[in-house]
Parts: structure tokens; sequence; C-alpha cells
């Protein structure tokens, strides 16, 4: 007989998984990291996850006289890039290297790691990919990671979204200490070379980024070979291991970490108030990465000295004695270092560092040119009216190997001067500007019509093309112009549909690709994709999660009308054929 319950059909109790935590899945991450963490055991400790608690001997480590060094950090916006690429497999260094080369400012050997990983669902493969990273980094480093905590927080954290800590203990001997107070005038300061923006200021290089109009997935134009994305990204310099003999040996005074605040900032705190440091920016490598910031974001020399590295990882101060030596020892542990300035008497000067050339650091840099382009395939001519990431996203795609389906002949803007042009012109396609000013829509729209004819173009695609086109250019290319909608169609049609969702309270928005029909907005689906929405989102945070999955959705549909998979019938009705 069926008890009073389930005779009345009541549901089950709540569970910790109903509320959106999986233990099962946190499990089943620890099972696939403690391997990671066996890999990085060491005198002193065995790594071994699982306890409350994670134990180390310093007596084991072999130290005398030890004093504990303790650091903390994360890797700040870095991460929205990282996750926004699909990129999880760094930022775990970089997580480690912005603890362990503070504790290293003083001269301290890292001994033990902790992390702490934060998201609202717990995706373990993502999961696992980062903590890879750290046990990555704390090999570098000579580190144990000796545990960590993962905090499932449903809707704390959006999904696909977390965010990184990390907690490193280090020991020095009391008598080897830094910052040494032997600092003196005369002592050379020697740097270290970065291997690129490192894990500060990118809430500056994201901001450059957006200003751009650029995707973080589209070639990067510093640097060959890579997305835009990846450069910017790459993995932060640890310095343990090449320091720590130098260190030791009392061939350094002092060691500064060049995190955030840049140069201008984190070398004062090594010094006394009485020295100030005299550098010249002409004696290292500022990276290309740097430059470009620079210039795309018109950055004053004297701002980008105060926020990034500008190529100098680390800066040592040492006698002039040992220069030469520390030269080669870090050469040999294939670090590239150079002479870049000197200690001097501070005076009555408020600044306590100085930069000769530092019109260096933004000095302009030559764009790679533009990968040749395929011809084959549909033939598109692309609309635009402004930045066009979206013609970046399609020009992105059908760069990529196999991508036979279609090419773009032509990209016509009915505005002069926008970097949609430029985008195109930079990717070797021919393009044209149609001013509207002047014209009637019906004899602008004959124009536009003549355009893509003579271009022989066969599909036209919107791209943010600020025209209401005409029912008879419109009935032109039926079934062959496709548009994409910030919303979920038929939901929040017109031109403030961002604004209509956050006004609206919905909780899932996204983008559609349609067919363009004489009623705005109104065409048949072809792609779309959801975007959840969360209560406190922005008009910026939702436009910029939406324009990822624009970016995804933009290329999916043009393949499948390329090659036949979509049509559109004689009744105006979206035929799908994907078998």
């Amino acid at each position: 007989m069926a008890s009073p319950a389930s005779a009345q059909g009541e549901t089950e109790g709540l569970s910790y998984a109903s509320a959106g935590v999986s233990i099962d899945a946190g499990n089943r991450l620890v099972d696939l990291i403690k391997p990671l963490a066996k890999a990085t055991a060491r005198s002193g400790c065995d790594a071994a996850l699982g306890g409350f608690g994670g134990l180390f001997d310093l007596k084991a480590a072999g130290y005398r006289d030890p004093v504990l060094v303790m650091g903390t950090d994360g890797v700040g916006t870095k991460l929205k890039i990282a996750q926004m690429c699909n990129i999880h497999d760094t930022v775990g260094q970089d997580l480690v290297a912005m603890c362990v080369n503070d504790i290293l400012a003083h001269g301290a050997e890292p001994l033990a790691y902790l992390d702490y990983f934060a998201c609202g669902k717990l995706d373990v493969e993502a999961a696992a990919q980062v903590v890879s990273g750290i046990a990555d980094g704390c090999r570098l480093a000579g580190c144990a990671l000796l545990g960590g905590e993962t905090a499932e927080m449903p809707s704390f954290y959006s999904d696909g979204e977390y965010d990184l800590a990390g907690f490193a203990v280090g020991a020095a001997e009391r008598d080897r200490l830094l910052p040494q107070e032997s600092v003196e005038v005369g002592d050379v300061l020697v740097g270290i070379a970065s291997s690129g923006v490192h894990s500060n200021g990118f809430s500056l290089v994201r901001r450059v980024v957006t200003d751009q109009g650029m995707t973080y997935d589209e070639p990067c134009p510093f640097q060959e070979g890579v997305s835009l994305g990846r450069a910017l990204i790459a993995p932060t310099k640890i310095y343990c291991k090449a320091l720590l003999p130098l260190l030791r040996d009392g061939h350094a005074k002092a060691f500064a970490h060049i995190t955030g605040g840049g140069l201008l900032e984190n070398i004062p705190r090594v010094l006394n108030k009485d020295h100030s440091v005299q550098l010249d920016a002409s004696q290292w490598d500022v990276l290309p990465v740097f430059r470009w910031l620079a210039g795309c974001g018109r950055i004053a020399p004297r701002e980008m000295a105060r926020t990034f590295n500008c190529g100098l990882g680390g800066v040592l101060i040492v006698p002039p004695s040992s220069v030469d030596n520390v030269l080669e020892s870090l050469r040999a542990s294939d670090q590239t270092a150079w002479r870049v300035g000197e200690v001097q008497s501070r005076g009555d000067r408020t600044e306590q560092v100085l930069i000769d050339n530092i019109d260096r650091l933004t000095q302009p840099i030559a764009v790679l040119p533009p990968r040749p382009r395929r011809t084959t395939g549909k033939r598109v001519a692309v609309l635009i009216s402004g930045s066009g990431t979206n013609l970046q996203a399609l020009i992105d795609d059908l760069g990529k190997p196999g991508r036979d389906h279609a090419h773009i002949v032509l990209v016509l803007s009915n505005k002069p001067d926008v970097r949609g042009l430029e985008r195109a012109q930079k990717a070797g396609i021919p393009t044209k500007v149609i001013p509207h000013q002047g014209h009637k829509r019906a004899d602008y729209d004959e124009k536009l019509h003549e355009a893509l004819v003579a271009a022989d173009a066969e599909i036209v695609v919107l791209a943010g093309f600020m025209r209401i086109l005409t029912e008879s250019f419109v009935h032109k290319w039926s079934g062959r112009m496709l548009n994409i909608h910030p919303s979920l169609l038929p939901s929040f049609r017109g031109h403030t549909a961002h604004e209509q969702v956050l006004a609206s309270g919905v909780r899932v928005s996204g983008c559609t690709v349609h067919f363009v029909e004489p009623e705005v907005d109104a065409g048949g689906i072809i792609v779309q994709r959801p975007v959840p929405v969360h209560p406190s989102d922005t008009l910026e945070d939702l436009q910029e999660r939406i324009k990822v999955e624009e970016h995804i959705a933009y290329p999916e549909a043009l393949r499948l009308l390329a090659t036949g998979l979509v049509h559109k019938d004689d009744d105006g009705r979206v035929v799908f054929d994907l078998h």
C-alpha cells in the first residue's frame, strides 16, 4: 500500500543538488586534481589532498632560523578574457605567480600554496584545467600545492564565470630577508623581462579592446599566429628558481616585483625615503603589446609606467661589483635581463622613480599584414555602419581551415571612416562607402543594390547596418539576406532590445540570426543562442555577454545558408535540411 505522501503525489524533499550545488561534481574534481597536487610534493610536504588542513615541516626543508613570509592575490579581470576565450589552462599559473613573486621580494622561498576557486555552477573540466595550471605554477615555483577550496555558489556567479584567489607561504633565513638596509647610491638596477601584461591593468586592457571595437578571437595585430585574446593572457612569469640562488648568495640587496602600479609604484616599495632611482627605457625591450595598447588607447607614457610592467616583470638592486655575475646567472636560467638604471640620492624630488627616454614606452609598432583570403564558396557582401565586430567574427571564421563555403567579396558602409572598414581593408577585402545623406530611401537602396550586383554578391549580411531597408530592396534579396538581433526573437524587437530586457526582469535573453523581411525583426529564425540575465547586470554587462554569442551565431547561420542546409520556401517558412 502506498504511503499517504506518495498517494497524494507529493514531490520529494529538497536536496543540495536541487539548490544548485553538486557534491558529486565536487568529488569528481577532487579525484581529477589529486594527482596534479601530488606531483608538486617537495621536502617538508607530501602534497596529499583530503585533510582539513595542509602540513609543512620547516625543519625537513632545511631551515635553521626561518621567518615565515605570506602573500595572497588573485588574477583580476584577466579572468574575463580567459573565460570569453574558453582558455582555462594558463590562469592558474598567473594565480601562483602573483603570490610567489610577491614573497620573493622579501627573499622568501615559496614552500606551500593554497587556492580558492569560486563559481556559480561547477564545470568540472574547466576547473580541472585551472587547477592543472595552478599545479604547473607550483612546480615552476618549487612549492607544494597543499590544498584549496572549491565554492559552488548558485546565483552569486553566472554560469561559465569563476573567480580565483591564492595564498602562498614561504620562508627566508632571518639574516637574508629583503630588502636590505645596505641599498646605497650607485647600486645598479637589473631588469628582468616579463612575458607580457602579466596579471595587472586588465581593466584598462579590456577598455582599449572595447573602444577599438575588436574581438578577442580575431588575429592578434602585434603577434603573429595567435588570437588577440591568447596573446593578451600570456601567463605571468615565475622568477623563483632563477632568483633564489642569487638572493641566497647575497648578490642582490632588493627585488621589486612589478605588479599593480607598474614601475612607478613598485620600485619605491624596496627603497628608503632618501633614495630614488633613474631608469633608462632605451636599455630594455618594451614588448609590442605595451606599445600597441599605448597607441590604441592614446595612453600617456607616465600612465603606462604607473599601470603596466612595460616589459620588466621584476627589478633587482645589486652592487656594481655583482652586476656581471647577476646578468650571467639570469641568462643561464633562460631569463632575459638588462642593466636598466641606478640608485641615486632623492634630494628634494617628490618622485622616487625617474625614467629617461620614457617615450619609448609608447613608440608605435608596425601592424602585421593580413593573411591571404580564400575565394571559394558563396560570394558574400557585408553591410555595416560602425565598428564591425560581427564582421570581424565572420572574417575570422572564414579564415579557419576547411571553411570553403563562403568568402566576403565586399564590405559596404553608409558611413566613412568607421572601424569596420579598417577591419575589411586589413583583411584585404574590397570596401565601398555610399553615404546616405541627401538620398531618398528608395534611391539610396537602389544604389546599394547596384553595388551588390556589381560585386556579384550571392548573400547579403547586415552587421550593424543602421538603415531600415525598403520593401523593394528586401524582396530583391529575399531568402539571401541575413540580420542579427540582440534578443531571442520574437521578444524585444527594435533597437532598444537590451534596455527592454533589463526593464522586463526576464532571466534569459540572447541573440537571433534571421532572414530579413520588410517588417523589422520579423524574418524566419535560423540560429538562436541564449544568454543568462542576472539581477546585477548593467547594460554593458549584458551587451558584452550577448556579443560573445553573436560572434558564434552569425558564422553558424552563414554556414547553414551558404551550404544549402537552410533556405526560405515560397511561403516564407524556414526549411532546414540537416541530414
